[in-house]
């Protein structure tokens, strides 16, 4: 989710725990989703003959998953999808014309390329407004100033991928890339300006920690940020591992993110008015809302994995243009409809309005 930004609230002398539910489930969404992460990388460097196997669990447990989870916010009542019917209906083909067209204008090879910048962007964003709801959560972190927060968040991405760039690797996830002709001297400013800026974070965690004022979920889950990027990006070797470890703790922190946010929606029961997404999205019905988020989710790429086929066109190429043009699509949704200024937007996601 790439814009959950809105002014600072007041800052308070003590600041809360600033769990978004309680400690229980933030443990979950902080830690467990970040060992699963980074499991999920271990095996696969462990024992390489796995990674197909481990990207396809990936894929549909949590990747296909998280994208479906977007349309929860759009399409599963009518008023969301009048809402939201161009993002619906017109986007997809525009984005999906677009990526065509960069295949016939410039190649193949600049789809994954894209894909591999684009995602990494989206990803800091989603996370860098994680942060922000964290930091929300805890009454304004005065220990925490907001340039500092966002160097903190950004600068280490920032110098995976000019790391990776300058590496100058030429296939990711099995495709042709092209990735940019970044200088050495390039990645060693940016790493030192990334280190300052985390170690001075960590100066000043300490420092909040001895005074008793330090918000434990915001602190936490910055933590996982910064380890996280770094094994994905700096200490990882491989480029589609590293990727794999981000992938993961982005798309399940993605789905339990949406899952909150429409059960804090519905939090008064079952809406009359919403039914289906209402029903599904109580708190005793968590699974159910898991299981048919997964159920729609592999009737959909089932379908279009036998749509393609069945049209006789090279599978690989068309199945490329489709799986990306979907995901495209899903970065740029996620920029408009999660902005925490709209006052439904705060309130769901359990913030002070």
């Amino acid at each position: 989710m790439a814009t959950l930004e809105s002014a600072q609230p007041a800052v308070l002398a003590a600041p809360s725990w600033g769990w978004l539910r309680h400690a229980r489930f933030d443990l979950l969404f902080i830690v467990g989703i970040t060992v699963l992460a980074v499991s999920a990388a271990g095996l696969t460097l462990a024992a390489p003959v796995l990674f197909p196997l481990v990207l396809v669990a990936d894929l549909w447990l949590l990747g296909y998953h998280h994208v479906i989870s977007t349309f929860t916010r759009l399409a599963f009542d009518s008023e969301s999808f009048r809402a939201n019917r161009f993002l619906v209906v017109w986007l997809p083909l525009i984005v999906l014309a677009g990526v065509i067209g960069l295949v016939a204008g410039v190649g193949w090879w600049a789809v994954p390329t894209l894909y591999l910048y684009w995602q990494w962007f989206h990803y800091t964003r989603q996370s860098y407004g994680i942060a922000q709801i964290y930091r929300r959560k805890a009454g304004g972190l005065a220990d925490d100033p907001p340039r500092l927060a966002k160097a903190t968040i950004y600068l280490l991405p920032l110098w995976g991928i000019l790391s990776r760039s300058a590496e100058g690797h030429r296939t990711f996830l099995g495709m042709p890339i092209k990735t940019l002709p970044v200088p050495w001297a390039v990645v060693a400013v940016v790493a030192a300006a990334a280190l300052i800026s985390i170690v001075w974070w960590l100066v000043r965690q300490l420092a909040a920690w001895r005074q008793g004022r330090l918000p434990a979920a915001h602190a936490l889950y910055m933590a996982s940020h910064l380890v996280i990027f770094a094994l994905g990006y700096l200490v990882i070797p491989d480029l589609s591992a590293g990727w794999l470890a981000i992938n993961v703790w982005h798309n399940a922190q993605y789905i339990v993110l949406v899952w909150m946010y429409n059960n804090n929606r519905f939090k008064g029961g079952v809406d009359p008015r919403h039914r289906f997404l209402s029903t599904i999205s109580q708190t005793n019905r968590a699974l159910l809302y898991v299981v048919v988020c997964l159920g729609i989710t592999a009737a959909l790429y089932a379908g279009l994995s036998v749509t393609l086929e069945a049209l006789g066109l090279p599978l690989v190429a068309v199945t490329l243009i489709a799986y990306q043009a979907i995901n495209f699509h899903h970065y740029i949704v996620d920029g408009v409809i999660w902005k925490v200024r709209k006052a439904p937007i705060r309130e769901n996601l359990g913030l002070a309005t």
